[in-house]
């Protein structure tokens, strides 16, 4: 809603004095250029760019956007942003508060201010997947006409909590987590900037590590973090921001975990192998101390779904639908939600009945094909298709399995040379048993022989 006299006043008195915001209420940057990260969403004649009037002339005029990211990745900061650079109109709404009214009001401001004025208004909508289907459906008209540019913001996926109608009539922009590099970019220049700490506190190595373990990618909560430790760092005097004060404020213990060294390898490996031996307590540890020191979660995903193949197998044919749905589920939510989905794929894991079969079955099958086991395909497999094929005895005497009452035909499939070499030896655990039967049955009718 536009501010009454009451807040704009505050907003004055806190730009005048912002000594009493907290600091990531201070360090919001005032310009595009000043925003670390998402710098794919801020090349010359973006969206954003010309939102804030860089290069917005001529017949084409700024589109409405959508921001999609994870929390703390700059959504709210890119509309400060464009509501400090830009000459127009700027209301700000939340759908937490705000209703159908709401929104008609604002609607109702801005072809006013169109009309009497020619003064454009951008609308910042804050958590849009939190509207209704009808509150959606207010916007259309507004958005269609351009009597509002809209900037909507949300942490959820927008094809499932944004209507069709205003996707289409919007920019979908994605915001990736910030990286590192960007974190320790924005921790330092809140430590030495005039609006931020101005030096007041140094900020050294080991707790700037531990500082962007607890951030996860999410400048709000380093920023915050910062704030906090500075502060108690100032009340014992110190210089520095030691990591036993960062623990201490934040009540979060420093994992020892380097993600570039062996730390990362031996607990992923530990991980992994608590998995394959059925501690699913274990299992959960490993993974816990991964996710507390910020491991990326899509690695931990990834390691989830090799291990489903070549530790489960078809002992349980699900475990795999699983790590795959948990990496899908990550990927689409972040930390610190993935968590829970991290977890539930990793104990479903640890839990399930165990088989390597499917790992030494294609271990087995390379091994022969490097070494030369390879030989012709039989002339009853090759393909008949083309003309002249026949000719040349292609697919001559093959019969069809779907024509005959079990199913399977007596005939061979592989290469003369490998002809009874077997690779698969399913276990009789959990569901593999069914293979087992079917596996011996098969081999049976196909006249196979045992190499």
């Amino acid at each position: 809603m536009e501010p009454d006299l009451f807040t704009a006043a505050a907003e004055e008195r806190q730009e005048k004095d912002p000594s009493g915001s907290p600091l990531a209420v201070r360090m919001r940057p005032r310009t595009l250029d000043e925003v670390v990260g998402q710098q794919h969403l801020l090349k010359p004649g973006s969206p954003l760019r010309r939102l804030v009037g860089e290069g917005a002339g001529g017949p084409a005029g700024p589109s409405s956007v959508i921001l999609w990211g994870p929390p703390g990745t700059g959504k709210t900061t890119l509309a400060y942003v464009v509501s400090k650079a830009t000459n127009k109109r700027f209301v700000e709404l939340s759908a937490i508060t705000a209703g159908v009214k709401e929104v008609r009001a604002v609607i109702d401001g801005a072809r006013r201010a169109t009309g009497g004025f020619g003064k454009e208004t951008v609308l910042f909508l804050d958590e849009i997947h939190r509207f209704s289907k009808a509150q959606q459906d207010s916007l259309l008209p507004a958005v269609e006409n351009r009597w509002v540019t809209l900037i909507a913001a949300t942490t959820e996926n927008p094809y499932f909590s944004v209507i069709s109608p205003l996707l289409s009539r919007s920019l979908l922009l994605t915001l990736e987590p910030l990286t590192d590099d960007d974190l320790r970019a924005l921790l330092r220049r809140a430590l030495s900037d005039e609006r931020g700490l101005k030096d007041a506190v140094t900020l050294p190595e080991d707790s700037e590590n531990h500082l962007l373990r607890i951030a996860g990618g999410d400048a709000r909560r380093a920023l915050t973090a910062l704030e906090a430790a500075a502060g108690a760092a100032l009340d014992k005097g110190e210089p520095d921001i030691t990591l036993q004060t960062l623990e201490e404020t934040v009540d979060r213990a420093a994992v020892k975990y380097d993600r570039d060294g062996d730390q990362h390898y031996d607990v992923a490996s530990a991980l992994i192998k608590s998995i394959r031996g059925s501690d699913v307590d274990a299992a959960l540890h490993y993974l816990a101390r991964m996710i507390e020191a910020g491991e990326d979660p899509r690695f931990i995903a990834r390691r989830l779904m090799i291990s489903a193949s070549e530790d489960i197998g078809l002992a349980d044919p699900n475990a795999l639908p699983i790590a795959v749905a948990a990496a899908q589920a990550v990927a689409m939510i972040g930390f610190p939600e993935a968590a829970l989905t991290l977890s539930h794929a990793t104990i479903a894991l640890a839990l399930a009945p165990k088989s390597n079969a499917a790992t030494t079955a294609i271990g087995a099958a390379m091994e022969d094909v490097r070494k030369g086991h390879a030989g012709p395909v039989p002339m009853h497999l090759r393909d008949g298709h083309y003309k002249g094929a026949a000719k040349l005895g292609h697919a001559q005497g093959y019969v069809y399995p779907h024509d005959l009452p079990e199913g399977i035909a007596e005939q061979q499939y592989a290469p003369e040379e490998l002809k009874d070499r077997t690779y698969y030896e399913p276990t009789r655990h959990g569901a593999e048993a069914r293979y087992a039967d079917a596996v011996e049955w098969t081999r049976k009718h196909l006249g196979r022989k045992r190499s």
